[in-house]
């Protein structure tokens, strides 16, 4: 059918990338440079976050970046909120070993957060608003 007898236009392309694909590819690549940067800093060195935590924020950073190129939004909406509690999670337990073992030995301000975490904290908020802008997307 052409166009001058009223045919309808074909069916929009349905793309991969959604409303919160941006903020989920970011916030995992965030949660990925994280697993590798300093964790904890010390005056004897710092402690890399492959000591610790960093699988699982490399595992987490995967996930969310995945999330980023899935089609379904609800589907990537459990991708944005499960690496965001788990590398959240990951960084308020670290922060709370810190104050523990700073007050246990009483050198406060000896053990400090690396950039790591600051980085991956960043990421946590990144995906969370993510999360917050597919739910409230129609």
């Amino acid at each position: 059918m052409s166009a001058s007898n009223g045919s309808a236009a074909p069916p929009a392309r349905r793309g991969i990338l959604h409303t919160g694909s941006f903020g989920l590819m970011t916030g995992g690549l965030l949660l990925i440079i994280g697993a590798f940067t300093p964790w904890v800093s010390t005056p004897l060195g710092n402690l890399s976050a492959m000591a610790g935590p960093g699988l699982w924020l490399l595992c987490a950073g995967v996930v969310a970046v995945a999330g980023a190129l899935l089609p379904h939004r609800t589907l990537a909406l459990a991708h944005a909120l499960i690496p965001a509690a788990a590398g959240g999670s990951l960084v308020v337990w670290q922060l709370a070993k810190i104050a523990q073992i700073s007050a246990e030995t009483d050198s406060w301000g000896k053990m400090l957060p690396g950039v790591s975490m600051v980085i991956v904290a960043g990421g946590v908020v990144l995906l969370f608003s993510a999360a917050r802008r597919m739910y409230t997307a129609a």
